[in-house]
């Protein structure tokens, strides 16, 4: 079950990526451009959100699931944890609950704006501070804190 967790989240990780990455171009474009915040606009704006909800439900999930987060968790108080461990014991899984939460509160302020200029730029604000969050928390390959590859496979 936790290597098949893996592979999803590993997944999913692209469509919330790729999916904040329109949703934040079509925020600038829509702001700088005074356009019209379209059902098209809305739908992305709610399929972003949700893309990070899952990706959200799914790494909670791997997170009861790991081992290495359990031998965080049963590490003594004193005991001087390595940095990949701590990593995912309590960084990654704090950062990513934040970007998400960021991404969620962007997404709803957006739906209750009274005009357009307000949604895009709430959305583009919101969604862009969310996907810095995001890309700070990714163990990246090239981290010097902790590696994992781009993509997993089975």
């Amino acid at each position: 079950m936790y290597s098949t967790l893996l592979i999803i989240h590993s997944f999913v990780r692209w469509l919330v990526v790729l999916s904040l990455g329109l949703a934040i171009f079509r925020g600038y474009q829509g702001w700088f451009r005074s356009e019209l915040f379209t059902p098209k606009d809305h739908f992305l704006r709610h399929v972003t959100a949700t893309f990070a909800h899952i990706k959200l439900m799914i790494g909670f999930l791997l997170y009861f699931q790991s081992p290495i987060v359990s031998y965080f968790r049963s590490a003594d108080a004193g005991t001087e944890v390595p940095l990949d461990i701590s990593f995912f014991g309590w960084i990654h899984l704090t950062l990513m609950t934040l970007a998400i939460v960021v991404v969620t509160i962007g997404s709803s302020m957006a739906k209750r704006q009274s005009n357009d200029l307000c949604r895009f730029k709430t959305m583009a604000i919101w969604f862009s501070i969310g996907l810095l969050i995001i890309f700070i928390a990714i163990p990246w390959p090239f981290s010097p804190l902790v590696n994992r590859p781009y993509v997993r496979s089975f």
